[in-house]
């Protein structure tokens, strides 16, 4: 059970296009956000459908597969680790950022 101590798994859909940076060293970066939904009826009766959102960061070979075949609406598979961190803006404002650092990527669907 150590290797489950801080696993994510998402299975959803690219909500934006993938914004790819090449840093000085040539590594890549990719940073995207994937949507997943669950669907549940309340205890009205009502079908009810939630759409969550998570940022997601990749790095070096699997920030390249993400740039070449990665788009907005794509159904992906994900793996990788929750991870917290912050920095200051612009104005010198410190903000949080809780994103899912991936390890591995499935393309699903067509």
């Amino acid at each position: 059970m150590n290797t489950l101590r801080n696993k994510v798994q998402l299975i959803g859909n690219v909500g934006n296009e993938p914004e790819i940076k090449t840093l000085e060293n040539g590594r890549k970066l990719a940073h995207l956000t994937i949507a997943t939904n669950e669907k549940y009826t309340n205890e009205k009766g009502e079908k009810v459908e939630q759409t969550e959102w998570h940022r997601v960061t990749a790095w070096g070979k699997t920030a390249e597969i993400i740039e070449k075949y990665v788009v907005k609406g794509k159904e992906i598979a994900v793996e990788g680790k929750l991870t917290h961190r912050s920095y200051d803006d612009k104005n010198g404002e410190k903000r949080y950022v809780t994103e899912v650092v991936i390890n591995e990527i499935l393309l699903m669907g067509k």
